[in-house]
């Protein structure tokens, strides 16, 4: 069970996340800060229950949970608020809210709410069973066709109108693994992450063509825009895949019937790794990489985050930015900021403290080391020699 907790409040939110893991460990616990955060949560991860609260900085939560309960409908909202007018609950209960509790809560109270849950959840769970089992059958036929079909051999008597209604308006997606090194696992990854992510995100599925090659159809749910379910999809997979892999999603399509070319255009584009166009792109890719480290030293620079930012596997963003620089990304990074740190240190008067956090260095202890290892020499004493110089 995940449950997901919503509150601008830093105290309130890690004191939910304390009593909650302390008395049911087994559960998994998240939290986030604003509406449109928790929003980006909901589309990358599976929750099961949220505890929302109402009065947050731009959209608040009553919005949230009206932007999204039709495309979350398995989730059990419980919306928490420190206003006990009466149209709030009513407003919150119309929406689809399980309950309206008033803050502030106890232990107790939370623990209470919390078994509840779980209690409801572990029902459900064995009631969907048979059920699961079923659809499991049903999905499995379908994209059999839909394999056979796209692989032009002959359906039987089975045709493609059942899939072709489902989808009067849709996204092709694909998946290409750029390592040959246990295919099979990733393939079995990404049919798996994809599933789950596709069904949280709309209706479709994904089946895999070759080997190393994946394809699928998603009709987005109406609250779902394409551009976040692109971001979350490379969230997902970067988070189990340790292998390169190339993310591909068309525009919205209409046209069911069109789906063979567009994934043989999909398949060829995604195996032309070394043509001039593909070159030109890597470096393009490379290129805003550099220039986000270059504008963003005060910020999180890790090789995960940045790699997103571009839309890439971290190990195969690694290898692209290797390839343009000359060095590896983490030297590279290291090197720019201690090339600012030592300007700053030159030309400033700003304490040693607000320059290790200027380039990326919260704990100044940390910023004195890696200045240490590439100057021998502190801080201090660089700028010290600068000074009489």
């Amino acid at each position: 069970m995940h449950i997901l907790i919503v509150d601008d409040e830093k105290v309130i939110r890690e004191g939910f996340k304390r009593t909650i893991s302390g008395a049911f460990p087994d559960i998994r616990i998240s939290t986030a800060a604003t509406a449109t955060e928790a929003n980006h949560m909901l589309l990358s991860e599976r929750i099961h229950s949220v505890f929302l609260d109402i009065m947050m900085p731009g959209m608040n939560g009553l919005e949230l949970l009206a932007k999204v309960r039709h495309t979350y409908r398995g989730i059990k909202w419980i919306v928490v608020s420190a206003h006990s007018e009466f149209a709030y609950a009513q407003e919150a209960l119309r929406l689809g809210a399980r309950d309206y509790i008033l803050k502030p809560l106890g232990k107790e109270q939370i623990v209470k709410y919390v078994a509840e849950l779980f209690e409801e959840w572990s029902q459900e769970q064995h009631n969907d069973t048979d059920t699961s089992l079923l659809m499991l059958n049903l999905n499995y036929l379908r994209e059999a066709v839909f394999r056979r079909w796209i692989q032009g051999l002959d359906l039987g008597r089975f045709d493609l109108s059942s899939i072709r209604d489902e989808h009067e308006h849709f996204h092709l997606l694909a998946v290409k693994l750029e390592s040959h090194s246990e295919i099979g696992l990733g393939n079995f990854i990404v049919e798996n992450v994809m599933s789950e992510y596709i069904h949280r995100s709309g209706k479709g599925f994904i089946v895999s063509l070759d080997g190393d090659f994946l394809v699928g159809v998603i009709t987005l749910a109406d609250q779902v825009e394409a551009d976040l379910f692109r971001e979350g999809a490379i969230t997902n997979l970067n988070r189990c895949l340790r292998v390169p892999f190339r993310f591909i999603m068309s525009e919205q399509l209409t046209d069911f019937y069109t789906i063979p070319s567009q994934i043989k255009n999909f398949h060829i584009s995604s195996i032309i790794v070394e043509d001039e166009a593909s070159i030109d792109n890597k470096n393009d890719v490379a290129e805003i990489a550099i220039q986000y480290i270059k504008s963003s030293f005060q910020k999180n620079l890790s090789l995960e985050l940045v790699s997103s930012i571009v839309y890439l596997n971290p190990v195969y963003f690694s290898k692209l930015f290797k390839q343009k620089t000359g060095t590896g990304y983490k030297e590279y990074v290291t090197k720019l900021r201690m090339e600012k740190a030592e300007e700053l240190l030159a030309d400033s008067e700003l304490s040693i403290t607000k320059i290790a956090e200027t380039v990326g260095y919260p704990d100044v202890r940390h910023f004195t080391q890696v200045f240490r290892k590439n100057y021998a020499c502190t801080p201090s004493q660089f700028r010290l020699g600068k000074v009489r110089a």
